[in-house]
């Protein structure tokens, strides 16, 4: 994910709640029936805000955080404290990440209830979670060498291989699936799912007419842009293209006045003016590609053009999955031609 705001100057955005922000194992209520919770993560992104809808005969829960035996324990506080004697009726997870889906599971067998989410991501995320650390494909080695990668980078993919499974409680086996524009009852208001693309294949947002207010996930974050990538899986798609489209489509459909509800940073009114600055920002960075790309580059080569901090061992394989978006969505607008190596290795270029 970058951090993008140093680079707009004057922030449009209109803050929310920033005085109210809920303590991990606390809520706070937004609009009616809706409440903000708030539990921890690892690293630069130290929480991820989950949701608490009051429903007809229960409580919906709205992303779950990761898989930790702390956040169980925060759960656990919100189950004793906030659910008025109703139970959990329904899980909807926003997409696969982990930090969206780590306790899906978990919650769904304590409370007997169902999971909704997207079909794609649901079923990305069963395999994903399938996957262990002796099962990395060839394939797989293959494109991160296409990508630049030498040996030390290949040996620490192969060592980072499956991790995703021991991240996320066992998903159920059936789920019930959200598809775009479908509405759902929760609490006798009509939310309507409207479906991004890009960073997940399916990521499901919930917009509320009635409360004016959209539950955003990562689609439409305040501050920082939501890591849009290839995958070895779809080596060669095109999720830039989706996620601008997406912006655009968002744009579209939405009402400029409501109050976005992320998954990370603060609650905000301005998704107008957040949606443009997301597409414009991605525009900005391919055009900055374009120049780099004067002469030929891989795809580890042109970091510079799209991240402003150092690239660590933590973020490579982020910034790389998201430098190779960029590059198949200028290639598919023929800004650059790209050619393979007797090694294998892609080299990007102006057309």
């Amino acid at each position: 994910m970058v951090d993008n705001m140093s680079k707009r100057g004057f922030d449009p955005l209109d803050y929310k709640f920033e005085d109210q922000a809920p303590n991990p194992g606390e809520a706070t209520e937004v609009a009616d029936g809706v409440y903000w919770i708030r539990m921890p993560m690892h690293g630069r992104l130290n929480h991820i805000n989950v949701w608490l809808l009051r429903d007809n005969d229960g409580w919906t829960i709205v992303d779950t955080g990761i898989y930790s035996e702390n956040v169980k324990q925060h759960w656990k506080s919100i189950f004793d404290n906030y659910l008025e004697n109703r139970p959990v009726t329904r899980v909807i997870a926003t997409h696969l990440h982990t930090d969206h889906t780590g306790l899906a599971g978990w919650i769904v067998q304590k409370w007997g209830c169902e999971l909704w989410m997207s079909r794609s991501d649901f079923y990305m995320c069963k395999v994903m979670a399938a996957d262990g650390p002796s099962d990395v494909p060839e394939d797989a080695i293959a494109f991160y060498r296409r990508a630049g990668f030498n040996e030390e980078r290949l040996d620490r993919y192969r060592s980072r291989f499956g991790q995703f499974g021991a991240n996320i409680a066992e998903l159920p086996a059936g789920y019930r699936r959200i598809s775009e524009g479908q509405y759902l009852d929760i609490g006798g208001k009509e939310w309507r799912a409207v479906i991004g693309h890009g960073h997940a294949p399916e990521h499901v947002c919930l917009y509320c007419p009635e409360l004016k207010l959209i539950i955003a996930g990562d689609q439409i974050l305040p501050k920082i842009t939501p890591n849009v990538s290839v995958q070895p899986s779809e080596p060669h798609a095109n999720p830039l293209k989706d996620w601008i489209n997406s912006c655009q489509r968002f744009r579209e459909l939405l009402p400029p006045n409501l109050l976005v509800l992320p998954a990370h940073q603060s609650l905000y009114v301005g998704v107008h003016e957040r949606l443009t600055a997301l597409i414009d920002w991605h525009e900005v960075a391919i055009e900055k590609l374009y120049e780099l790309c004067k002469e030929p580059k891989r795809a580890v080569d042109v970091f510079p053009a799209l991240f402003k901090s150092t690239i660590n061992d933590y973020s490579f394989f982020p910034a790389t999955g998201e430098s190779i978006a960029h590059l198949h969505c200028a290639l598919d607008r023929r800004m650059l031609i790209v050619e393979e190596d007797e090694k294998g290795v892609a080299w990007w270029c102006q057309a």
